[in-house]
């Protein structure tokens, strides 16, 4: 090949990539390795092709390339229309949406999809539109329009029922509330509630279990969970099943881990969704507590290049929605490996670009896209 020829392609190559983060791109080439070589292993005996990962995790970068070369204005134009569009879509599914294993969360518009996925990255993206409306001006009832237009997706998402996304839209959308001041004033009395209503379930947990005893407005399976949680042992072929055998998991790989391939809980079918929601139990058992410190390293460094890139952004829109996405992270993160080690109640939250799947992977290459663009274009955004 003429070097003329190579100077193109590579001038070419400096154009399409020209702007982006490299920290950030390194970071998420870094999980999405770890996430695919554990995959490998994960997959073993499941009907899941290899192909299929490499797939969803090319479309997820492809995703994140191509939102990192869309401006933030471009993003907070389309904001209420992304919201417009979740909120209709999720009614959809409230009327006409697929039922799978109880649970009404799909919709079939030529392709089975999740608009539950969307509010995601619609709800911050709101959020920050609205705030950044009301920048300079804003009032106390401000946080309450702000409540509302995070309640309704949630609601909607929690009648599903789909309460592990429920929490991370609302999550999505509280931090983007908290970091555009909301008082501490407000939010300490919800803190306090929240804490004496977990104190109490530690405290009485035997007696408000029993079979015989109804919570309000939770359905039975997610008080199972949180019961479970409590003592796993309680059930231990039914409900208690996953959490026990992921824990077993964990503490079988000791410090350096068995070996890639090696790992007996995962390999011998004792770890449920092994491939996606479990799949960290899958990774301690293999790569042991090094495994486990590496990948924790990855996830503190993508929160830490996210904030600040948030940080260095130049408006209120572009600051509340980069700093929400990168909590979202972080959200997705501490969930997934406290359900995995048994710390939190299990729900359905996949660990960022690791777990296997196809609309939470672009969901977080969207996410990891606004960041570049953010980056890319900080220059170019007026205050």
């Amino acid at each position: 090949m003429e070097k003329s020829a190579i100077k193109k392609i590579q001038k070419t190559f400096y154009r399409l990539f020209a702007g982006l983060d490299r920290q950030l791109g390194l970071i998420l080439l870094g999980l999405a390795t770890v996430g695919f070589f554990t995959f490998l292993s994960a997959s073993q005996n499941t009907p899941v092709l290899i192909e299929d990962e490499l797939r969803n995790l090319a479309l997820s970068f492809l995703v994140m390339w191509g939102v990192s070369h869309i401006p933030p204005k471009w993003l907070e134009i389309a904001a209420v229309w992304v919201y417009g569009l979740g909120i209709t879509l999720l009614v959809a599914v409230a009327v006409f949406g697929l039922i799978k294993k109880g649970a009404r969360r799909w919709l079939n518009i030529g392709l089975v999809i999740q608009p539950s996925e969307l509010m995601k990255i619609a709800m911050p993206l709101m959020l920050a539109w609205y705030f950044q409306k009301r920048e300079g001006i804003q009032k106390s009832w401000d946080y309450g329009i702000a409540t509302i237009i995070l309640g309704i997706p949630v609601l909607l998402i929690a009648r599903q029922p789909d309460l592990g996304t429920a929490l991370l839209v609302f999550a999505a959308g509280m931090y983007v509330i908290i970091l555009a001041g909301l008082p501490w004033k407000w939010i300490l009395p919800f803190v306090g509630v929240g804490a004496f209503g977990i104190l109490l379930i530690i405290i009485f947990g035997n007696s408000i279990c029993a079979p015989d005893v109804v919570w309000p407005f939770v359905h039975d399976y997610q008080k199972h969970r949180i019961c479970t949680l409590l003592d796993p042992s309680s059930d231990p072929l039914g409900k208690g099943f996953h959490t026990i055998q992921s824990m077993i998991a964990i503490g079988s790989g000791g410090f350096f881990g068995k070996g890639w391939f090696q790992g007996t809980q995962a390999h011998l079918e004792f770890i449920p969704e092994k491939h996606t929601d479990f799949i960290f139990a899958v990774l301690s058992e293999e790569f042991g507590l090094l495994g486990n410190l590496i990948l924790l390293a990855l996830f503190f460094a993508l929160i830490k290049r996210g904030l600040a890139i948030s940080a260095s952004a130049p408006n209120l829109f572009t600051r509340l929605l980069g700093a929400s996405v990168t909590l979202i992270f972080f959200t997705y993160a501490f969930v997934n490996i406290g359900m995995v080690s048994g710390l939190l109640p299990v729900v359905g939250v996949p660990l960022p670009f690791i777990s296997y799947g196809g609309t939470a992977l672009v969901t977080l290459g969207f996410g990891a896209g606004i960041l570049m663009s953010i980056h890319r274009h900080r220059r170019l955004v007026q205050s």
